[in-house]
């Protein structure tokens, strides 16, 4: 029983150590993305072009 317990706590352990550094891994890539998507949408914006794209219905 003791056993059982310790093997649950150590893959909870090594489940959010693995999580954390696939978290650290893309947290960089989904900034960069986030800051690419707003400088599109406000280029869009402040270039007042006359063309309707799907995205400019958001």
């Amino acid at each position: 029983m003791v056993f059982k317990i310790i093997g649950i706590v150590a893959v909870a352990i090594i489940a959010f150590w693995i999580l954390g550094a696939v978290l650290e891994a893309l947290l960089p890539i989904l900034v960069l993305g986030a800051i690419g998507a707003g400088g599109y949408l406000l280029y869009k914006a402040v270039s007042g072009s006359n063309e309707k794209s799907p995205i400019d219905k958001l």
